[in-house]
């Protein structure tokens, strides 16, 4: 049962356009820091993959990622201006990654105080 995991990111009104239109790449390993960008935040979300490792396997457990900025012509973002998808090969892979992984449990704490409003969906796919 594969699910899948999408977060998008409102960033607070501090972090400037410039800043925000930034090209996403992957990041170095995470490390505390005092003021984060959306940029900053946008590449180490998108850097997670490659340093969220299993703990038996000491692989990554993400099947498939992707993110970047919204460009939709609907106009119906709602201020979220990025977005990421995650793709785990379980349920129990991803609790793993939201509630144990030390990567994603710290990127999480570290943007708390960054970004405005995130939201987050995860589907099982063919589950209505």
């Amino acid at each position: 049962m594969t699910i899948i995991h999408i977060v998008l990111f409102e960033f607070k009104s501090s972090a400037s356009e410039a800043q925000v239109s930034e090209v996403h790449r992957t990041l170095h390993p995470i490390l505390p820091v005092p003021f984060l960008t959306a940029p900053q935040i946008c590449n180490r979300m998108a850097g997670l993959p490659s340093i969220c490792v299993h703990p038996t396997t000491q692989k990554s457990y993400i099947t498939s990622h992707g993110g970047g900025r919204d460009n939709s012509p609907e106009n119906q973002a709602g201020g979220f201006t990025h977005g990421f998808v995650c793709e785990f090969e379980n349920q129990k892979d991803r609790d793993y990654y939201l509630h144990e992984d030390p990567k994603h449990v710290q990127f999480v704490k570290d943007i708390g105080e960054h970004v405005a409003n995130v939201r987050v969906v995860d589907y099982e796919k063919g589950v209505f």
